[in-house]
This record gives C-alpha cells, sequence and structure tokens, in this order.
C-alpha cells in the first residue's frame, strides 16, 4: 500500500493556483486549491466540476453591483466553501476541467489496452 506522502507525486493536473491527484487508498480525488484541500469522490467531484462551470462569468462581469464581485461556491458535504472573486472561479474552472479531462483520457487508454490484451 501507498504512503501518504506518496499519493502528492501522483498528480492528476497542475496549475499556477492548484493541483489534483488520485488517492488509491481512499479511492477519491483530492484538490489543493489555494492551499485548501478537498476531498471528492468520483460522482462529488463531477457534480462540483459542473456546479463551478455553471457560474456565469459573463453576468458576473456585466453586473456592476458589489454583490456580484464574489460568488459562494460550495459542496454539499462542505469539503470547499469559499467566496470566490472572478479570476478565482476561472482559475478553479481551469483545475477542475483539467483534471476531468486528465481522468478521461486515463480511462480511454485503460478501455484501449484492456481490447488489445484481449485481443
Amino acid at each position: 500500500m501507498k504512503q501518504i506522502s506518496d499519493l502528492t507525486t501522483n498528480v492528476l493536473f497542475e496549475t499556477e493556483k492548484g493541483y489534483s491527484y488520485q488517492c488509491d487508498v481512499t479511492n477519491s480525488i483530492i484538490i489543493n486549491f489555494a492551499d485548501t484541500f478537498s476531498t471528492y469522490k468520483i460522482q462529488e467531484f463531477l457534480i462540483f466540476q459542473r456546479k463551478v462551470n455553471s457560474v456565469n462569468i459573463l453576468d458576473m462581469l456585466y453586473d456592476l453591483s458589489d454583490q456580484s464581485d464574489a460568488q459562494l461556491i460550495e459542496t454539499t458535504k462542505r469539503n470547499f466553501s469559499h467566496k470566490l472573486n472572478i479570476c478565482e472561479i476561472v482559475q478553479l474552472r481551469e483545475l477542475l476541467n483539467g483534471t476531468k479531462f486528465t481522468l478521461n483520457l486515463h480511462s480511454m487508454l485503460c478501455d484501449i489496452l484492456a481490447v488489445n490484451e484481449l485481443a
């Protein structure tokens, strides 16, 4: 079994503001964004990723009120609860979308290898 400290070397995706990795021990995805760690099962991660992507950045940009300067982003289990400005939302989107892309790519490669092993 891997040591917890070894898991950070298996980074799925990394940006200037954070990184993500998959924990084989707990079968979860760990997100470090702006020095805040949050852990998700795959379905929770996908829900969180869709929620962040659903924030309408254009509405925030065109709305001149003070309330539109930041938006509260949180998950159902309160793994992540922060009021983020527009730039931080875009950075979090980049991290989450990159992580999802990496997971999809890994899944596709595993499927191809499995088919090739059967042939």
